[in-house]
């Protein structure tokens, strides 16, 4: 036996022998105790020298040739196969990654004020049960073909007319496609679009996942300032005219909540058809306005075929079910049409007649409404239990903002709050410069339940207090 693959049997392991075997000989390669080229023992010398039958010896050497470890030339023998070299240690690049400071996949439940997630209690998991089971049932018995890359017309059909009802925007079932959620449907803006190597105006604070996902897709964001009155459209016209498009937030802003006034709207869609340019409306929360009626979307204004109307399903069901969808101008929908059949094609059919269902029978506006009730409680709750508390803004939408003192780390202590079993959000990091960031907290009230309000209250004030 070679002496770098000296190893021993356990008969008593409760893996087998040619488990054992293999995994020596497997260890021996990676490590380099067995360069390229050596030669492996025969089965019947390694069988004899470790007393098990050829047979064992012969099924671990299979299974290391699958792995491309090594190589038989029958009569040759078998040997250790060849391998790219090792990077030296110092040449490995370490990719810093933008990870959250939460981690929103987890499959704990929510945590008081954590932002982004829909109520837990009140998603209505029986009904949904029955009419995912149905969906599934009849997505089981349809024809074995390539779905429609746009996403399944009864989906389709029935956003159209919800959208018409609830948002002011009229469209036809072949204006809207199917997508994997926001940031899904923002890459396939992008590249049916083709505004790589442009520059996009990017509300400041604004989304950052929106920031993130336009610098990796090649486009630059160039921050423009939120005020009361929503994106600053000169500001944004003074600092990149040129810009190839604007993301956002018209409906309720995010994170400040405040709603795009109507002669920005106008200026912005002038803009944008003066230029060439396009704007993806993300319509965030619109549809959980908790005061008052929603303002209709900035799409339901465009005459000159430039916004792309981004809406999704996230914040109103759940997040895991990954599904949004686009609305495209009716000159576009061929190209996102085949943009999408190659790159991003819809999601799960179950999920997207499931859903489908869901807005057809009406349970989808009857939810609504009943979350719209069950948040606004919860917000009136919230601001109580904070009363007194210097710098709480009641922003409109399903979260309070509370502000921090100049220099705040406020980045630090959504994480200690997280070791807490607190959820809220930074402010801070909502903002792309310097100069305008302002510390604070975003306290979502989605999962504020009447049995935590006051408790999660008390341990937040006491953090900020010990963080001063």
């Amino acid at each position: 036996m070679p002496a770098g693959l000296r190893f021993r049997l356990d008969r008593r392991s409760a893996s087998s022998l040619a488990d054992q075997i293999s995994h020596a000989i497997r260890a021996a390669i990676v490590d380099g105790r067995l360069g390229p080229g050596a030669r492996l023992p025969s089965w019947r010398d390694l069988a004899a020298q470790l007393g098990v039958a050829r047979g064992t010896v012969r099924t671990a050497y299979e299974r290391l040739a699958d792995e491309l470890l090594v190589t038989a030339s029958g009569p040759g023998g078998t040997h250790v196969a060849e391998r790219p070299p090792r990077a030296a240690a110092s040449a490995v690049a370490v990719v810093a990654l933008p990870l959250e400071p939460r981690a929103p996949w987890s499959t704990a439940p929510p945590l008081p004020f954590e932002m982004g997630v829909p109520a837990q209690d009140g998603f209505p998991v029986k009904l949904w049960s029955r009419i995912v089971a149905r969906a599934a049932r009849a997505d089981a018995a349809a024809p074995t073909r390539y779905p429609d890359p746009c996403g399944a017309l009864e989906l389709r059909t029935q956003i159209s007319g919800y959208l018409a009802l609830a948002r002011g925007i009229h469209c036809v079932p072949d204006q809207i496609v199917i997508t994997r959620g926001y940031r899904d449907g923002l890459n396939l803006a992008i590249r049916t679009l083709r505004l790589e190597g442009g520059a996009a105006w990017m509300e400041e604070p604004g989304y950052f996942h929106t920031r993130s996902g336009l610098a990796a897709a090649g486009v630059q964001p160039v921050a423009v300032r939120v005020d009361d009155h929503g994106l600053r459209v000169q500001d944004g016209i003074a600092t990149a005219p040129d810009a190839a498009l604007a993301v956002v937030t018209a409906g309720q802003q995010a994170p400040l909540g405040v709603t795009l006034s109507i002669s920005r709207r106008n200026a912005l869609l002038r803009w944008a058809a003066r230029s060439g340019a396009w704007i993806i409306e993300d319509d965030y929360l619109s549809e959980l306005q908790l005061a008052g009626r929603a303002a209709p979307a900035l799409h339901g204004m465009d005459h000159a075929g430039r916004v792309i109307y981004a809406g999704t399903f996230s914040k109103t069901l759940s997040p895991a079910l990954r599904l949004g969808f686009l609305v495209v101008p009716a000159a576009l929908a061929r190209r996102f049409v085949d943009v999408a059949s190659c790159l991003a094609p819809a999601p799960n059919a179950t999920i997207q007649l499931a859903v489908a269902a869901f807005l057809r029978e009406g349970h989808y506006l009857r939810h609504l409404r009943r979350m719209k009730r069950l948040y606004a409680a919860r917000h009136t709750a919230l601001r109580s239990c904070l009363a007194g508390m210097a710098g709480v803004e009641p922003i409109a939408g399903l979260a309070v903002m509370l502000r921090l003192p100049p220099g705040t780390d406020d980045a630090a202590l959504a994480t200690t709050a997280l070791a807490h079993g607190l959820g809220p959000a930074s402010l801070s990091e909502w903002y792309a410069t310097d100069a305008a960031r302002a510390p604070g907290l975003l306290l979502s009230v989605t999962n504020l339940v009447d049995s935590q309000v006051r408790r999660a209250c008390d341990q937040l004030k006491a953090l900020i207090a010990r963080s001063r």
